[in-house]
This record gives C-alpha cells, sequence and structure tokens, in this order.
C-alpha cells in the first residue's frame, strides 16, 4: 500500500515468548510451542464457508458492560434491538476487549495487534504514575500499520467511519486510516465540544444538526445514508457509538421512564467495595439506562436500514464494547455483576465484552458460543469471511473466529489470550497483566508482584484466589 510500511520487527513466535517468559512471567516459553503451533494452524484454515464479498456493519459501543443488554441478564435497561440481533446471530459470553480502556481496544480491532505489540496500551490523553512510574505509550496509531479498513478498500470495499476515533491527534484521524468518509471521529475520547451529547455539537468532522438533535440518532442516520448510497457495491460501515461514556446525559423522555422503572421497582442503590473504590452492585441508573436505550434504538435504526435495502441477508453485522461498563468512578452508574469490578480493571467486568456477529446463512439464529475470543480476532475473522487472503503479518495476534459462527460446528486452536496494562486506570485499578487459557485466568499485578489466580468456569466473579493453594499452576 502507497505510503504503508509493513516492516515489523517482531514475530508471532517471539512475541509470545516474551510476554509469556518475561513481561507477565505467567507461562513457560517451552510450554508455549504447542500453543503456537495451534496458532499458526488456525490461521491456516480459513472456513470456505463465506468465500464472496459479504458487507459488514461494525458497531462498537463505549464503556458498555457485560451485562448491560437484556439478551446478557439486565433486567433494568431496555435493548430490544440488539436482543434481535442476539436471536439472529451468535452472542459471544467469553468475548474480551484487549484493554481495559477504550484508545488499546479500537487500535487491536484496526490491526488485529495486542496493544502492547503496537505500543499503545493506555487511553491517548492518560498516563499518570503513583507507587510506580509508568511507560510512556505511543499517542496515535501509526500510519504504518495497514487497517483492517485499508485491507477492505483494497479489495474494493466502500468504507465509512461514524462516531468515535480517538487513535491520535490530526492527520491520524479515520480518513488517514484507510476509511473514505469519516463522521465525527477526531482524538477525543468523549462529546465534549458544544452541547455534547445534543446538537450543536462543536465537532470538527459532524457539522451541526438541528439544536436539542441526539448525538446517537445522528449518527445512526448518517450510517443508513452511507449504506444506501453504497448499496450496490461491498462495504465497511463502522459505526462507533460515543456512547455510553460519559458525560452522563440523556434523553428527557428516556431519562424520566427509567425514573419511573426505578421508583415502580422501589429500587435504592446498592453498594460494595473494590480495593479503595466503592463499586456498583446493582443497575438502577436513570439517566444511564436513557443513554443505552438511545443507544440500541440507533442500532435499531440502521439494522432497519439494512431490512428495507434488502442487504440484510449479504451484510455480517458484528457489536462489540470497548472495555467493560463504568462501575468504580465518574458516577459509578452501571453494575458487572456477576462480573468483578469494570472499566480500568483486568478483573472479568474490565475486559469481559457483550459481543454478538450475525453472519446470515452461516452463523445459527439465537446461538451462544463460549470459546474464548478477543478484539484482535475481528481483523483475520472479517478477511476470512469476505474470501480474502489472510495477511498475517499484519494480524498477528487474532485468528479467524469464522469457525465458530458456521454451523458445521468448527473449532479454533486452544490459545491463551493476554492483557498487559502497566498503568494507573483512572477506575481504580493499578498496573498488571493477565492471562487466560482454557477456564484459568491469572493476574500479576506489578506493585508488589503478588498473583491471583481464578478458574472462571466455576468462579466467573473472581472472588476465590487458588495461587496460594496451586502455586504450581500459578
Amino acid at each position: 500500500m502507497p505510503g504503508k510500511s509493513n516492516k515489523r520487527n517482531i514475530t508471532r513466535r517471539s512475541f509470545l515468548r516474551r510476554v509469556a517468559a518475561g513481561a507477565l512471567g505467567l507461562i513457560g516459553a517451552a510450554a508455549m510451542e504447542p500453543v503456537i503451533a495451534g496458532l499458526a494452524k488456525a490461521e491456516g484454515a480459513a472456513t470456505q464457508a463465506g468465500k464472496g464479498k459479504c458487507n459488514f456493519l461494525f458497531m462498537l459501543a463505549d464503556d458498555l458492560g457485560w451485562k448491560d443488554l437484556g439478551c446478557q441478564g439486565s433486567s433494568f435497561y431496555d435493548t430490544p434491538n440488539l436482543d434481535r440481533l442476539a436471536a439472529g446471530g451468535t452472542r459471544f459470553t467469553s468475548a474480551y476487549a484487549a484493554c481495559p480502556v477504550c484508545s488499546p481496544t479500537r487500535a487491536s480491532i484496526m490491526t488485529g495487534r495486542y496493544p502492547a505489540r503496537l505500543g499503545l496500551t493506555d487511553f491517548i490523553g492518560g498516563g499518570r504514575s503513583a507507587k510506580l512510574i509508568t511507560p510512556r505509550f505511543l499517542n496515535r496509531l501509526p500510519l504504518e500499520e495497514v487497517t483492517i479498513a485499508e485491507a477492505l478498500k483494497q479489495a474494493g470495499y466502500a468504507t465509512f467511519f461514524a462516531g468515535k476515533w480517538h487513535l491520535g491527534p490530526e492527520g491520524c484521524w479515520p480518513e488517514n486510516q484507510g476509511f473514505d468518509v469519516n463522521m465525527g471521529g477526531t482524538n477525543s475520547g468523549m462529546p465534549s465540544g458544544g452541547n455534547k451529547y445534543f446538537s450543536p455539537y462543536g465537532n470538527p468532522r459532524l457539522p451541526d444538526g438541528p439544536p436539542g438533535e441526539h448525538l446517537p440518532a445522528r449518527l445512526a442516520v448518517e450510517t443508513a445514508k452511507f449504506i444506501e448510497a453504497h448499496k450496490d457495491q461491498p462495504f465497511l460501515a463502522y459505526l462507533a457509538f460515543y456512547s455510553v461514556h460519559t458525560p452522563l446525559m440523556a434523553r428527557a423522555d428516556l431519562r424520566k421512564k427509567y425514573e419511573q422503572r426505578r421508583a415502580e421497582r422501589n429500587l435504592d442503590d446498592q453498594w460494595g467495595q473494590e480495593g479503595e473504590r466503592k463499586v456498583r452492585l446493582n443497575q438502577c441508573h436513570a439517566v444511564y439506562g436513557g443513554m443505552v436505550e438511545a443507544m440500541d434504538q440507533a442500532v435499531g435504526h440502521v439494522l432497519d436500514a439494512l431490512d428495507r435495502l434488502k442487504l440484510a441477508d449479504n451484510t455480517v453485522v458484528i457489536f462489540m464494547s470497548d472495555n467493560g461498563g463504568l462501575s468504580t468512578a465518574e458516577g459509578q452508574p452501571t453494575s458487572n455483576l456477576p462480573l468483578r469490578a469494570g472499566k480500568g480493571w483486568l478483573y472479568e467486568g474490565g475486559i469481559r465484552e457483550p459481543m454478538i456477529i450475525r453472519w446470515p446463512g452461516q452463523a445459527k439464529p439465537g446461538s451462544v458460543c463460549d470459546e474464548p475470543v478477543i478484539s484482535t480476532d475481528f481483523y483475520p475473522t472479517m478477511l476470512d469471511m469476505a474470501g480474502l487472503a489472510a495477511m498475517p503479518r499484519q494480524h498477528c495476534d487474532g485468528v479467524s473466529i469464522a469457525p465458530l459462527l458456521t454451523q458445521l460446528g468448527g473449532r479454533i486452536a486452544p490459545r491463551p489470550l493476554f492483557w498487559h496494562y502497566p498503568h494507573y486506570g483512572n477506575q481504580g485499578g493499578s498496573p498488571g497483566g493477565a492471562v487466560r487459557l482454557g477456564d484459568w485466568k491469572l493476574i500479576e499485578f506489578y506493585e508488589d508482584n503478588r498473583v491471583e489466580l481464578y478458574n472462571l468456569a466455576e468462579d466467573i466473579g473472581e472472588k476465590n484466589n487458588l495461587a496460594a493453594k496451586m502455586p504450581e499452576k500459578a
């Protein structure tokens, strides 16, 4: 690709060895060899079911918790459109973001690479020290990376971005990273100009709408317009909501609805303790409920456009969140129970996400998959679905999960998943790393090198630390 260097200085094998035997100190290099071999085999066994240029609608929520959807178990927030998406596709119950905060996860989706490999390990604009001096990190997604948008564009796809980008300063915005159209993507990590979630937006890449226009609805309208304008060619429509990130602001009608619901159910805030932070234990925040439902309505607008344009049968729809729900800071608007903690933490509440994929004709409607998958997997999966050649030097930390979606019941090779977050989160988390392999998860805290070991199959809430009882495994 002109202007893009694909030179790599580290191989998959050496990266896994370094993470396993060095930074995380979790798994010996010798033990990694069969896993590495399995990863290579999985990458080379791309499914044949998805040949042909399907369309892609990728929707990414911001700060949405694992249990914030009705189909995920919420009884307080209404999400009928995402629930019907799940009913028409596959819901992943062990899906992970590559980082407990936003920018690194977003970069992992764009590149198929772990944040540690990219050198982008904290949200852009963050970075603070306390007991430890935390490492420097990149303040942008390097232009040398070949993004999924660029890969699809090379294959003839029209590409569109709407919403939150937060991957660097101007010159590194979506239009510089493979997207033909950019509606709203800047260096900002939240709606921060104008009236924030309501027009005027004060966003240099999103013209203001009528006064009071609601941002998630506007982004959905723009996405639907793009889809209609490009209905006769393959497209990637990437809708990255600013919702449900702070500031906590909801439409008046939806706020009133959830205030009434809270009163009718006689709900009061319930609190626990996570380290030095107060953590929310129940879902009853009226403003947040309104934000979740407004985002869901925006999802519905775009799904309805696919139906109206008769494109639904040839469009893969993907939905995920970039990190866990906000439960220990900044208003503590949601609870991730039964998961522990939330955004900014390496516990499950910070990294396990709601994820849905609808692949018409391939994924069984209403199916559920508990195989651990991670945000680096989207890149090779989308290439696989589109019948395009894999780019293993680029998406070297992901595998195609297309076999998990086909009704033939395919599998992927067992592998470890890694997290490296050497930073102090605004939400109370401290520098650490983690690995999940099978049912087991190990967390290392860098301040004092202590470790915690959990069997997630038996203890999804990470309440029973087995490190002292099972030192050989830890």
